[in-house]
């Protein structure tokens, strides 16, 4: 009988050991993963809903030893919801330690310079991982600059934040802006920054465009900005076709043509170099400016200069359009 029971207790030793040996393998060999992958844990999910999607994926091999693991590790904390990035063959112990205490995987959306706020909510609405209503918005309101979110973020966290930090920069920039500009109000210079935004796309060029129309406010000359009128013309959204003589007639208070000083709003997000270009603009006493076919502008002190320039766009748009 005494050897027996020595027989009997050897076999449990070695069968335990063969289990504690087994499962140190399932928990620390390479796990199935061919490259590093991001994966999205839903909100809600339990364990075993969890656990089937990361075996769909091919992050582990066998669902049933997962659940198992979560539950003899529940100690170490709860699995977090959120998007999170698998190394290539993570182990079990890795995935679950990403699950617990790893840092969600950071998107990033772009609010380009110069859109409207019709564009930029397009933007927001199809971004993949924001989630929730889309916040209404005021033309020139949101900061363009790239923004980091989390997936399961909202729509409105992106926009608070974009909104807070125009507000800032705005008011930053305004203490510093030069002390003979013809503007009240860093609203006012919200709205002329727009103006340069949409005339311009060189960097070079933005103080310059801005010196111009500030010296025509300054002279109480109406600004003849096209992309007001262009602004006008498509209701606010972006215009698909070349401005028109009726459009230039057009009687609505965004026509610089028809009306004196500044619209009454912005006509699309300034970005910070438009909004620094019109608090600190050039030096100089040019009135005028006009396409010069490089992508750039021909700039004029004179309306006899100007006219010259402007001949000569017309002539460059002739041959380019010549059979």
């Amino acid at each position: 009988m005494r050897k027996f029971l020595l027989a009997l207790l050897l076999l449990l030793v070695l069968a335990g050991s063969g289990a504690a040996w087994w499962g140190w393998q399932a928990w620390q060999q390479p796990g199935p993963l061919p490259e590093a992958t991001a994966i999205v844990v839903e909100r809600g999910s339990g364990t075993q809903a969890l656990a089937q999607a990361l075996g769909e994926r091919g992050v582990i091999r066998d669902p049933r030893i997962f659940a198992g693991a979560v539950w003899v590790t529940r100690n170490q904390g709860p699995l977090r919801a959120g998007e999170y990035l698998f190394p290539a063959h993570a182990s079990l112990r890795q995935v679950l330690e990403v699950l617990r205490t790893a840092r969600p995987v950071q998107r990033m959306v772009t609010l380009p310079e110069g859109l409207t706020a019709r564009q930029m909510v397009d933007i927001l609405e199809n971004v993949p991982g924001l989630f929730g209503d889309m916040p209404a918005i005021d033309e020139g309101e949101l900061l363009p600059e790239t923004y980091a979110y989390s997936w399961g973020d909202s729509r409105a966290t992106v926009v608070r934040r974009a909104s807070g930090a125009m507000r800032e920069t705005l008011n930053r920039l305004w203490k510093e802006h030069a002390a003979d500009l013809p503007l009240k109000t860093p609203r006012e210079a919200l709205i002329l920054a727009s103006i340069v935004e949409r005339e311009t796309g060189k960097p070079e060029e933005r103080a310059r465009v801005a010196a111009v129309f500030i010296n025509r406010l300054k002279r109480n000359m109406p600004l003849q900005s096209d992309p007001t009128v262009a602004y006008a013309a498509a209701d606010g959204g972006a215009l698909d076709r070349p401005l028109t003589r009726a459009d230039l007639d057009m009687d609505h208070p965004f026509n610089t043509y028809r009306n004196r000083g500044l619209p009454p709003g912005p006509i699309a997000s300034p970005g910070i170099a438009s909004l620094r270009a019109v608090l600190q603009p050039m030096e100089t006493d040019e009135l005028y400016f006009v396409a010069d076919g490089s992508g750039g502008h021909a700039f004029a002190r004179t309306l006899e200069e100007h006219n010259r320039n402007v001949a000569r766009w017309r002539a460059l748009e002739r041959q380019r359009n010549a059979p």
